[in-house]
């Protein structure tokens, strides 16, 4: 794909340079991206109705409906959330609002018109406002972690602007991504085990501590090659976006080693996390070939993490 770059900036060179003032690099609208958004769209769609199915038939008085509706409707945003992001990565629309944050005057057409990085930031803001509604109506442990965690993942959202543009480190990168899957691990436990202190769960679950490992990692990759940079074939790691994916290498395959040594606990997270170590060599490859857009192969990436999550707070078998 080939990117349009506003504001003034014509070259690499250019945007580079210019530093401190906001500059944009706008991802190609391909038919694969439409389609990705209609489908985000149906999520958000679906996110809503299980909302409403939760608190219809919860029964259990008024208000605790209306909290158990919210809390499923907030996973299913925290879902849509990371999915775009995974999009905004995959298709090359890290940088399409430059580093304006949080909006843009015409953030809100730009969504309508299917910029993932402004759908993005809106759907973060509806988990934010859901999230305050959750703690006004419910105040506890964990809707006040969670509003707490969704605060400073939107400040390190904002940072990681400014690694991509080559102006702040790929820990804010990694970190980001570490927090996002705080905010829907969160709302996720408090759904399946209501009243259970998020954080005493956390410390249990030794499966989670390895997957989140995995997670950080990852940002840290992307975070490390920057925005449009390809992380080169190696043996040997030669530079730091390739010690970047070594430790991330090493992460997925503790993560293996790690469900593997719980067998028979986590069955289901156990085979996603064997394919995903093929899944992952597979967009390493993507990356190298197109950088800049890697393409659908990180929010599949993206999906097979959510669905470990999943199995390992649900237990699947």
């Amino acid at each position: 794909m080939q990117s349009n770059i506003k504001h003034g900036v014509t070259d690499g060179a250019t945007y580079q340079g210019l530093n401190g003032i906001p500059h944009a690099i706008e991802g190609e609208m391909t038919p694969v991206v439409r389609v990705i958004g209609w489908l985000i769209t149906g999520m958000l769609l679906a996110a809503v109705l299980a909302g409403l199915w939760r608190g219809f038939t919860s029964q259990q008085g008024l208000l605790t409906d209306v909290v158990n509706g919210l809390k499923a409707s907030e996973v299913g945003f925290a879902i849509v959330l990371i999915l775009l992001g995974s999009i905004v990565e995959g298709f090359g629309y890290g940088l399409s609002l430059g580093t304006r944050w949080p909006y843009t005057r015409n953030i809100a057409v730009l969504m309508v018109r299917g910029d993932p990085e402004a759908a993005h930031r809106m759907v973060a803001t509806l988990v934010g406002l859901v999230a305050l509604a959750l703690v006004i109506l419910s105040p506890s442990v964990s809707t006040i972690s969670g509003l707490s965690l969704i605060v400073v993942t939107a400040l390190f959202g904002m940072g990681t602007l400014y690694v991509l543009a080559g102006r702040a480190p790929a820990f804010v990168h990694g970190t980001h991504g570490l927090l996002a899957y705080g905010v829907f691990l969160i709302y996720l436990t408090d759904l399946v085990y209501p009243g259970l202190n998020f954080w005493t769960y956390l410390g249990a679950i030794g499966a989670l501590h390895a997957l989140l490992l995995a997670v950080f990692l990852g940002g840290m990759t992307t975070g490390q090659r920057g925005f449009g940079t390809a992380i080169g074939p190696f043996v040997k790691p030669q530079k730091a976006s390739q010690w970047s994916i070594a430790a991330h290498i090493s992460a997925a395959l503790l993560l293996v080693a790690t469900l593997g040594w719980m067998m028979p606990a986590y069955p289901v997270a156990f085979y996603l996390a064997v394919t995903q170590v093929a899944v992952g060599f597979l967009l390493f490859h993507a990356v190298n070939l197109k950088p800049k857009d890697p393409g659908v192969m990180v929010a599949f990436h993206q999906s097979m993490v959510l669905l470990m999550c999943l199995a390992i707070v649900l237990q699947w078998r």
